[in-house]
């Protein structure tokens, strides 16, 4: 069967297995940790120790937590991601066996965050680093000494990088004759074309 949270794909085993451990919690304590963990998706500091708490009543080893931290990580950003509402996302965690107060508590703080997670998870997608800044020069050769008459500009380019998991910036510069700069900035302004149809 699919489901559209997982990309219209089946869901994966390790999933289904959890389903069991998630339905082992209670619904209103399933809720907390999952505000947690969407903490944690949206880049502030995830509190293991409040979740060990939550879910010491259900007697969970502390792989079962992890894996239950893990599972409903998947389940948010892979709902954000397919852009799934959350009555979609009940009636196919329930479909797969999760219990209907458990679905609608976790569907509640998805719809609650679900904007600020796509959000968040656009930001940081495919992004290997980041473009800081473009210095550019261009330098126009009228002689040389080889030649009599040059005539030709030339284009200096210097690409800031910003890598995206030290956050260190690095230089990379480039010179582009006159024909292929205007080659390049053809085709960037129709990739941002692109870009901007997709948004």
């Amino acid at each position: 069967m699919r489901f559209r949270f997982c990309g219209d794909l089946d869901c994966p085993d390790w999933v289904l297995a959890e389903i069991g451990t998630l339905a082992r919690i209670s619904s209103v304590k399933l809720k907390l940790i999952c505000a947690q963990v969407l903490r944690d998706l949206l880049g502030d500091t995830i509190e293991y120790e409040k979740i060990l708490k939550l879910t010491s009543d259900a007697k969970l080893e502390s792989g079962d937590v992890k894996a239950t931290i893990a599972v409903l990580s998947f389940i948010l950003s892979s709902a954000a991601k397919h852009n799934v509402d959350s009555e979609s996302l009940s009636s196919e965690l329930q479909q797969l066996g999760l219990p209907k107060e458990h679905a609608s508590g976790l569907c509640r703080s998805y719809e609650e965050k679900q904007s600020s997670l796509q959000d968040s998870l656009r930001a940081c997608s495919l992004r290997l680093s980041q473009l800081d800044s473009v210095c550019w020069r261009v330098d126009y050769t009228l002689s040389s000494s080889e030649l009599r008459e040059v005539n030709e500009p030339l284009v200096h380019l210097t690409f800031n990088l910003q890598d995206g998991e030290s956050g260190k910036t690095a230089a990379v510069p480039t010179a582009l004759s006159a024909d292929k700069f205007r080659v390049l900035l053809a085709e960037l302004k129709q990739a941002q074309a692109l870009m901007n149809t997709l948004l």
